[in-house]
């Protein structure tokens, strides 16, 4: 596996959260993040620090008006679903869901275009920095992805590469020590089974639900939940 790794340095201003973290060095973030097609991703933010700014940036995650994905001067479009799955005085992790997204210019969409197999996205943001680390199998046309992501940045955001090598540490197994509900689990499996995860997808939430004779929001929610303990137990584990 090999990992591509980039900084994007935000200026005062250019982002709420990151403005956070620069005035609080103390404050940390880091993120997980998954395209599960392209018109579908979630994202696991985790943040710690003084219980003020760890409130702040909560409330920021999960508010209808902050864009945590695109990295353009144009916002997301799609369907927004967040979940507090942890709420301490000095850490919270937030779980954000969007899917049939229109016009996007996230991270982990644009890898898309360029990158084809496996893709894991892990960020950390601390100060005005956010480190990006992308696991990927093939590298063929990361020249290209790096142009169109310096390319694509909006007015406030610099680009700088890092390195591309071999992966330096490998990615824990999410399904290691996790206990999913019996009902998360068999729509997970299934979810995997049929094909929802590939891409393009070989299935659709609807599909899911006549299969397992459930309403197709209470597929929908109990995919994002079983997503999310993964997600979780990822994070607590590296």
């Amino acid at each position: 596996m090999r990992e591509f790794v980039f900084d994007i340095r935000y200026d005062a201003g250019a982002d709420p959260v990151m403005d956070l973290l620069i005035e609080t060095p103390e404050a940390r973030s880091s993120a997980f993040l998954c395209s599960t097609a392209d018109e579908a991703l979630w994202r696991l933010d985790r943040v710690t620090g003084p219980e003020s700014v760890v409130d702040r940036a909560t409330a920021l995650l999960t508010g209808e008006a902050y864009d945590a994905l695109s990295i353009s001067d144009r916002p997301c479009e799609g369907r927004r679903y967040t979940d507090v799955l942890e709420d301490g005085p000095q850490a919270s992790v937030v779980y954000t869901y969007v899917d049939d997204i229109g016009r996007c210019d996230a991270v982990p969409l644009i890898t898309n275009r360029y990158v084809s197999g496996g893709v894991l996205f892990e960020v950390t943001r601390h100060g005005d920095t956010e480190r990006w680390r992308i696991l990927l199998e093939d590298d063929e046309k990361v020249g290209m992805l790096y142009d169109t992501l310096g390319g694509t940045l909006r007015d406030g955001l610099s680009f700088r590469f890092e390195h591309l090598s071999d992966a330096t540490e490998s990615p824990t197994n999410p399904l290691s020590s996790v206990s999913l509900r019996p009902e998360q689990r068999s729509v997970l499996e299934l979810a995997a089974e049929e094909g929802y995860y590939e891409m393009p997808r070989e299935t659709t939430l609807d599909d899911l639900a006549d299969l397992l004779d459930t309403p197709r929001s209470t597929v929908s929610y109990r995919l994002r939940r079983a997503e999310a303990e993964l997600v979780a137990q990822f994070l607590s584990s590296t």
